[in-house]
């Protein structure tokens, strides 16, 4: 059973907080991917995407992360600093796991739809490596966004997926809460000028080392 610690929740608050700031316009669902993995000499590697779905009326799609700066127009080095600040917090999270002595997890699945924040940890063993990412990132997208493969490729990404996966003996576990802060800024709430100004100052303030995040910018047709 998980144990929520009060730092845990600050955390979560945390992770919140930076992916409202990053997120821009107006947006009714988000569903975001990180995972870490320890390699040998506490070297960690992971990846982390997201997709969220604008607010209309009109027919909509899933935009991902690594499509927000051509969008929106927005310069890509600064906007992934954002990204990966949160990142950064995931990351702290997974810290707070191991310092209060619970079961280490190697992924996660964030949903943040209907006022609710949902938090699902996933414990099965991931080797890492490019065909293996891919073929998580198609499955995933497929279970949570319901995007169906629409090629050969994404087919067999998926039953590759589900013949090589190496699941944990222990359980999947989730936790839930109200979102912390709703009115949120975000990215586009400022001009060019001060975009990029704000935003090199809270990534210097925030960040001493560069994470490493895998940027994959996968069609959503």
């Amino acid at each position: 059973m998980l144990n929520n610690t009060k730092r845990i929740k600050e955390l979560y608050e945390e992770i919140q907080k930076k992916i409202f700031y990053a997120v821009p316009g107006k947006w009714d669902e988000l569903y975001l991917y990180a995972s870490i993995i320890d390699r040998l000499g506490k070297v960690q590697i992971g990846e982390m995407y997201f997709y969220f779905l604008p607010k209309g009326l009109l027919k909509r799609k899933y935009i991902n992360v690594y499509e927000v700066p051509n969008k929106y127009n927005i310069e890509e080095d600064e906007y992934l600093k954002l990204v990966e600040l949160i990142y950064d917090e995931i990351k702290k999270l997974r810290k707070e796991f191991i310092n209060t002595n619970q079961k280490i997890w190697t992924n996660i699945t964030i949903s943040i739809k209907n006022n609710k924040f949902k938090i699902e940890y996933n414990y099965d063993n991931i080797l890492g490596g490019q065909e293996t990412y891919y073929d998580h990132h198609i499955y995933w997208r497929q279970k949570y966004l319901h995007i169906e493969p629409h090629s050969k490729k994404e087919k067999q990404a998926i039953e590759n997926y589900l013949a090589n996966r190496s699941p944990s003996k222990k359980k999947d576990e989730e936790y839930d809460t109200g979102i912390y802060s709703i009115k949120q800024n975000n990215v586009i709430t400022y001009d060019t000028i001060e975009f990029k100004a704000t935003q090199k100052v809270e990534y210097l303030a925030t960040n001493t080392e560069t994470p490493k995040i895998k940027n994959q910018i996968l069609s959503n047709k």
